[in-house]
């Protein structure tokens, strides 16, 4: 019945799906999957593995000793990035920034800048994110910071707007990068070490085939 409450994840997967449909139109548009994770140097991550008979491999636990200077685990933001060429294809990458730090509003802000730096330079017109409700998605610094960008790509007359759409609470299903995170943890994991930070930044970029960017930071120029 149309005055029974319903839960919000239909209404709100139907704005994603419209918007996957609206991009798919304009070619001048991108559509972005967007996520934070935090890549552990510690963590195992559950996994199948080919081994020789009664030699199944085994993954070493480890610890990080009292004078290491790299964090036990490293934020990143990602951007699963989606737009058709004018030969018909569609164009998929992954943009992957590491994190001096943790998310927040700022870093939030400084990585969409760089994401739409990229995507000026290909010709768009517009970023379409789709993303969680995170603090750093929906605080007012972010949401005012989007607002003043799109009033001034307006008055400028180019550049890349930003329009994102706010996925319901719980619902990584409906972000298909999430998936990818898992399967990329599955493919860095060394067995028998501790991984150094930068030697871990190396792998998730390889395993994402995207190219290692300097660390976003709060105190430093927007890339």
């Amino acid at each position: 019945m149309d005055h029974e409450p319903r839960s919000g994840v239909r209404p709100e997967k139907s704005a994603r799906d419209r918007l996957i449909r609206l991009a798919a139109s304009h070619p001048a548009w991108a559509l972005g999957f967007q996520d934070e994770v935090w890549w552990s140097r510690l963590a195992r991550p559950a996994l199948h593995s080919w081994a020789e008979p009664d030699r199944p491999l085994r993954l070493v636990e480890q610890t990080v000793a009292q004078h290491d200077p790299d964090p036990k685990a490293l934020a990143c933001y990602g951007l699963l990035v989606r737009w058709a060429e004018p030969s018909g294809r569609r164009h998929e990458a992954a943009w992957l920034r590491f994190v001096d730090g943790r998310p927040v509003s700022a870093i939030t802000t400084r990585y969409l800048a760089w994401c739409c730096a990229k995507l000026r330079a290909a010709g768009k017109e517009a970023l379409l994110p789709v993303w969680d409700n995170a603090a750093w998605h929906v605080s007012r610094a972010v949401r005012a910071w989007i607002r003043d960008r799109n009033r001034r790509v307006k008055w400028a007359g180019r550049g890349v707007r930003i329009v994102p759409c706010y996925l319901p609470i719980k619902s990584p299903w409906l972000n298909p990068i999430e998936p990818k995170w898992v399967h990329g943890k599955r493919r860095v994991v060394e067995p028998t070490r501790l991984l150094p930070a930068e030697e871990l930044i190396e792998r998730v970029c390889v395993a994402f085939g995207c190219a290692q960017e300097p660390k976003l930071a709060i105190h430093q120029d927007a890339a």
